[in-house]
């Protein structure tokens, strides 16, 4: 499928995601890096959707601080 597809599924797969590695005690943060194209007015929606259920997205690049690492 297409990544506007995969992004109207995020909460689904971020559960899927907890479900396999609970077991494991790993914890599960489902993020998204997209390119300057999801920022047309056409993705408003869909990506106000990924924020509202605790998904996170970036444009180009994935801050290190949000994985917890910092560049010294």
């Amino acid at each position: 499928g297409s990544v506007d597809e995969k992004l109207q599924t995020s909460d689904f797969k971020k559960k899927q995601y907890v479900k396999l590695l609970a077991p494991l005690g790993v914890e599960v943060e489902y993020i998204y890096v997209l390119s300057d194209w999801f920022t047309k007015k056409r993705y408003t929606d869909v990506l106000n959707y990924v924020q509202a259920i605790g998904g996170k997205y970036f444009f180009g690049e994935l801050p290190l601080e949000v994985l917890g690492l910092t560049v010294e």
